[in-house]
């Protein structure tokens, strides 16, 4: 085991950290088929053509009666042409029946099938029955709330192509492009799940269900795995039983510390890409290759893991699984203090709005209110330490 703390020589910027990350991702090639209730969300590999018109047949736009345009010609309020109803046509009909002949309508639904012979609609607020006639008090045109056959989509046409983006308007039993796999091994001697009674020296462990969150929102499938201590052995054993995941997250173990080991672990079976970013909170994080895995080595402190996972992990996954770019909500807001940053890093400093100010809400990276309590950030560029009440800045939203 390492006996010697191994302090950082150097950091990256987080530009340079974003671009190694953003190189690095490969899109999952892997496919799967999906039916209906699953594929939202989901990225198509095949292009989609449609197997016949939609729709199929010439149907009604509006509940009234079907008719012929010529047979409306002149109509108004004060001299309606009067027509004689036949019949009635309802949605699940099939397209056919008896023509329309001269003089003549059919009560229509909307949605219904227009019966031969007819080829316009007049709207039921536009006509009034007399007796054993329809008055009918406006004229029609040919086409006049009719919802053409093909009009949505003609037979052949390409309806979605492959990489489009199955959003809820465009799913149906399709294959899609499978969503990378993220291992989540929480590390530390320390580090014990939730509801467990705490020893002295214990805490529990919160990193797995906030970067479970993480994956799960940006495209990944989170493989949450049981909490490895700090000795090399158990980091082996835990890389071994998720070496075939598409990303691999280690939280805790990534530091200097003598049992700071996430580092040899990597260096063991990959190539590290970088280890240190200038940035607050957040700056012992790794990032490397493993053959086809990327693993990330994030800080344990919780509110340094997960807004890591934001600005690290969640672009990352989102390239993986073919996802766009996430569009940031943001706010503008005036700070209700003064906030001061360290001036070597980039910082990500959390607020609480109120009112439409930004009350400060970073604690530390250990405290996971910093981020619990926050309703978004605002960011620090490196170089500058100290942004003064009441100076207008943009709220990044959770």
């Amino acid at each position: 085991m390492t006996t010697a703390m191994r302090p950082f020589s150097s950091t990256i910027s987080l530009a340079d950290a974003q671009a190694i990350v953003a190189d690095a991702a490969r899109p999952v090639d892997r496919r799967e088929t999906l039916d209906l209730f699953d594929a939202a969300g989901r990225v198509l590999t095949t292009r989609v053509t449609a197997g016949h018109d939609v729709p199929s047949f010439d149907r009604s736009a509006m509940d009234g009666y079907a008719v012929r345009a010529a047979d409306t010609e002149g109509a108004a309020p004060d001299r309606p042409a009067r027509l004689a109803p036949v019949g009635a046509s309802y949605t699940g009909n099939a397209p056919g029946g008896a023509p329309i002949a001269a003089g003549q309508c059919r009560e229509i639904a909307t949605g219904a099938p227009l019966p031969p012979g007819a080829d316009a609609v007049v709207m039921v607020e536009d006509t009034e029955r007399e007796g054993e006639a329809v008055a009918v008090r406006v004229e029609a045109r040919p086409g006049h709330h009719v919802v053409s056959a093909g009009s949505d989509v003609r037979a052949g046409q390409l309806v979605v192509a492959a990489g489009d983006l199955l959003t809820p308007g465009r799913i149906a039993a399709v294959e899609v492009y499978a969503r990378p796999i993220v291992a989540i091994v929480s590390t530390g001697n320390e580090v014990v799940p939730p509801g467990t009674a705490l020893s002295p020296g214990q805490v529990h462990d919160i990193n797995r269900y906030t970067l479970s969150a993480v994956v799960r929102e940006h495209g990944g499938v989170p493989w949450i795995q049981p909490t490895a201590p700090d000795a090399l052995d158990d980091l082996r054993g835990a890389f071994a039983a998720v070496a075939d995941a598409d990303v691999i997250v280690f939280s805790g173990g990534s530091s200097v510390g003598t049992r700071d080991l996430v580092q040899d672990l990597i260096r063991e079976h990959g190539e590290m890409l970088f280890h240190g970013v200038a940035i607050k909170p957040g700056k012992p994080t790794a990032f490397a290759r493993a053959g086809r895995t990327l693993v990330f080595g994030m800080p344990g402190n919780p509110a340094s893991c997960l807004s890591n996972a934001y600005v690290l992990l969640a672009p990352l996954l989102r390239r993986m699984a073919r996802l766009p770019a996430r569009v940031a909500r943001t706010v503008t807001a005036r700070l209700a203090s003064d906030v001061r940053s360290t001036p070597a890093r980039h910082q990500f400093f959390t607020v609480t709005l109120v009112d439409g100010r930004a009350e400060p809400a970073f604690k530390g990276s250990g405290d996971i209110t910093s981020l619990s309590r926050a309703d978004g950030f605002i960011e620090i560029p490196v170089g500058v330490d100290h942004i003064a009440q009441g100076t207008a800045v943009e709220v990044t939203l959770y």
